[in-house]
């Protein structure tokens, strides 16, 4: 399978030009599954819940979102991207799957990162994880990694991959994830988005330097700080099936269940 992300800069507010980019950057690409950022078609730093409000679309119907399946349908390939999602009266911090085929799936943020809990409400989608080409896929969005239940749960339904759109800002979660995977022996895409975003007398410095991690934690693929692109690496998901480490060592039938109740 030809797993990859997307790495850019989108621009706060300009949807189409947004959309014009991604089409621009996946004009000659091939792929199997293909991961986009967090809230690829809005940018970042909300003033209000009223424009957040404006600037997000609903799905499948928006404009963005039928842009992005229609180039998954194009490109007979898969696409997860991040999406601001408006949904009645609320909006959620969502990340969507689509394929040749037309949209499968939303998975709305399950933890909100700082100001995001001013606009966005919470998640009412649990973690899910769905089957494309043979192999299962699950879908993550940034904050999400730092809570280690978000891949063991995903991991624990059978996830061979797992699919991780972000705005990071912080500088921990590309090296955090070479654990994740590794302690969950899958795969996973973490498609960051880059570039500076000053709105009023906020500004955020995203640090991009996406990154494709492999079972044992080793870095598959990664990009640079600052750079738009898209990087697609070769992998066997059967290997995530494996989750021995050692002949005598099987990380998933060895867990003592008994002592993590406390966790719940």
């Amino acid at each position: 399978m030809k797993i990859g992300f997307l790495q850019f800069k989108p621009l706060f507010g300009e949807v189409n030009k947004n959309i014009s980019k991604i089409q621009k950057l996946t004009r000659n690409i091939k792929a199997d599954l293909l991961v986009m950022p967090e809230l690829s078609n809005s940018g970042y730093i909300f003033t209000s819940k009223k424009e957040a409000f404006e600037l997000a679309e609903p799905v499948p119907t928006g404009a963005f979102t039928r842009a992005i399946i229609e180039i998954a349908r194009k490109k007979k390939m898969y696409i997860v991207c991040g999406i601001a999602e408006r949904e009645g009266k609320n909006v959620y911090n969502s990340a969507f799957l689509a394929g040749p085929k037309g949209f499968i799936d939303t998975y709305k943020k399950a933890h909100l990162f700082y100001n995001e809990k001013l606009w966005f409400k919470k998640s009412n989608t649990p973690f899910k994880v769905h089957t494309i080409k043979g192999v299962k896929i699950g879908m993550m969005i940034c904050f999400d990694w730092f809570f280690p239940e978000s891949m063991r749960v995903l991991s624990l339904k059978g996830a061979q991959v797992i699919c991780h759109c972000a705005n990071l800002v912080m500088p921990y979660c590309q090296k955090a994830m070479v654990t994740r995977c590794l302690e969950n022996r899958v795969f996973a895409v973490t498609a960051n988005r880059t570039g500076q975003e000053t709105r009023g007398k906020k500004s955020l410095h995203f640090t991009g330097m996406s990154q494709i991690t492999g079972i044992n934690g080793e870095i598959l693929s990664t990009a640079g700080a600052s750079e738009e692109t898209i990087k697609i690496v070769t992998i066997n998901p059967r290997d995530a099936l494996n989750k021995n480490i050692n002949p005598k060592n099987n990380i998933f039938k060895e867990r003592r269940v008994e002592f993590y109740r406390d966790l719940a």
